[in-house]
């Protein structure tokens, strides 16, 4: 293939992305649906305008990087630490009965298999990509209904934010034990390892790009020098820890989200995500995924892996809520808020592909997962709400 012929793929795949993200947010569903969908259609599946090659993977690669480096640095550690052992309880649940949901759901559709095998992982894995979450369709329903403020909406900001590292930490543990080659013990090692280094460095980094940005406030140097942070804490983690490098970009973005210029660093970084790389990325997933593949056995599987994706969430965040002395109406209002799946998933997916973990068939129900999330949160959020409102107005005018 000719140099110059990336230049052609490139170009069609920002515009179809745009044009069918425009459509996507028109119909109130989340852009990166979208953008996914375009990559199918121009695709190898559909037209075939746009073949995937490994300089295209390598730009998507990248493009997961920068979203993760994004993540960490739209984290607000204040928040993080004032709502405290609540959220983080509600996190854990919210992590640990989806991956269990779905280790079960795979096993119980294509057999259960022993321990340490390359099936078990893949089951494992199905289970782990269920852990993530995504607040961005949550955040703008308890916004319209005025609740992001309350206790309720506070609770599933924190716990969303720990529910990603929490699945990053599992995702990194997962990835380790399929390698084959290496023992629980020292995955275990060397993912405590790296925390300890991310800690230590990460507070020494934060203190000189603290000075820097007395220094030199508003500059373009600080997203510079962040950009390179992400860059080489990823590359770190990957070849020094056998730690996702997402894991490294992730934490890169918690290490500077508490600095003056955060915000700053975070507008760079979606320019060149929002303009090149974010597009090609789910764009790429799209292009990955295949229809041929799709057989009677995948859509049953697509179906139970929905049902119990959402299912699994409710009852873990609503459970441990309730353990923790919200009352039932407000604990399903957590969970309900804590079922919506986005872009982190698909970034744990294309992990599990490019580990060989996964085949990209599986894309297929992850897709749809987020589409189907994504629409039902909000109404079920609002019925919620305006059910719990009612129940209360009577109590109020008794009162009086």
């Amino acid at each position: 293939m000719e140099a110059y012929t990336i230049f052609k793929s490139l170009c069609i795949i920002i515009v179809a992305a745009k044009l069918f993200g425009i459509v996507a947010r028109k119909i109130k569903v989340p852009q990166v649906v979208g953008e996914i969908i375009a990559g199918l259609v121009i695709g190898p599946s559909v037209l075939g305008f746009v073949d995937q090659s490994d300089f295209l993977s390598q730009v998507a690669e990248s493009g997961v990087v920068l979203l993760m480096f994004s993540a960490g640095l739209g984290t607000n550690l204040h928040d993080l630490m004032r709502t405290g052992l609540k959220a983080f309880a509600i996190a854990c649940a919210g992590v640990l009965v989806p991956l269990v949901g779905g280790t079960i759901l795979y096993m119980a559709i294509y057999g259960f298999s022993p321990w340490g095998s390359p099936d078990f992982y893949r089951a494992v894995f199905i289970g782990v990509i269920m852990t993530a979450t995504s607040v961005s369709i949550t955040v703008q329903a308890l916004k319209e209904l005025g609740k992001l403020s309350t206790e309720v909406g506070t609770t599933i900001l924190s716990a969303a934010i720990i529910d990603d590292v929490l699945g990053i930490i599992v995702l990194t543990f997962v990835i380790g034990m399929a390698g084959g080659e290496v023992q629980p013990v020292s995955v275990l090692l060397k993912t405590v390892l790296f925390f300890v280094f991310a800690f230590v460095v990460g507070f020494i980094i934060y203190k000189v790009f603290r000075w820097g940005d007395k220094r030199w406030p508003h500059t373009r140097r600080i997203p510079i020098m962040g950009l390179a942070l992400c860059l080489g804490m990823a590359y770190v983690a990957e070849r020094y820890f056998g730690i996702a490098d997402i894991t490294g970009a992730y934490v890169a973005g918690i290490i500077l989200c508490s600095i003056h210029d955060s915000n700053y660093i975070a507008e760079k970084m979606d320019i060149e995500s929002y303009m090149l790389f974010g597009p090609v990325f789910f764009a790429s997933i799209g292009l990955k995924t295949t229809l041929d593949t799709v057989s009677g056995e995948l859509i049953l599987f697509a179906v139970g892996f929905i049902i119990v994706a959402l299912v699994c969430k409710i009852i873990g965040c609503s459970s441990m809520a309730k353990l923790c002395r919200f009352n039932w109406g407000d604990s399903l209002k957590i969970g309900v808020g804590m079922m919506t799946r986005g872009e982190v998933a698909l970034i744990v997916a294309q992990k599990g592909l490019s580990s060989g973990i996964i085949s990209s068939a599986y894309f297929t129900p992850v897709i749809l997962l987020i589409l189907i999330s994504s629409i039902v949160t909000p109404i079920f959020l609002k019925l919620l709400f305006t059910h719990g409102e009612k129940q209360d107005t009577p109590k109020t005018a008794k009162a009086q």
